[in-house]
């Protein structure tokens, strides 16, 4: 069973087990966090999909830690100008694990 969910404004798509990384949501390691925004549950002959959401249907998460994603940077040049900028930027983000998608009747 996967499940296509909503979450600080990105869509993922998951399955139990699976590790994703969220925004940072400055929770302790072990907590418990519950995703009720769901688009689609997939099984493996159907697919239901809300509008927007579906009804009684969570994906339970477990926090395992936070962190900080690679340095991306950005260097632009303007050239025979002598101008040229280097900045840096690096993504917070909070790594959890997928415990259990939930449809309710």
């Amino acid at each position: 069973m996967q499940a296509i969910f909503k979450h600080g404004g990105k869509q993922y798509r998951a399955q139990v087990g699976d590790i994703l990384l969220l925004d940072k949501l400055s929770l302790e390691p072990k907590s418990k966090l519950d995703i009720t925004e769901v688009l689609a549950i997939i099984n493996q002959d159907n697919m239901e999909t809300g509008k927007p959401f579906i009804q009684n249907a969570k994906v339970e998460l477990e926090v395992i830690n936070e962190g900080r994603g690679k340095k991306v940077i950005t260097f632009k040049k303007r050239r025979r100008k002598d101008s040229k900028t280097k900045r840096g930027f690096r993504r917070d983000f909070t790594r959890v694990r997928v415990k259990e998608i939930h449809k309710e009747s």
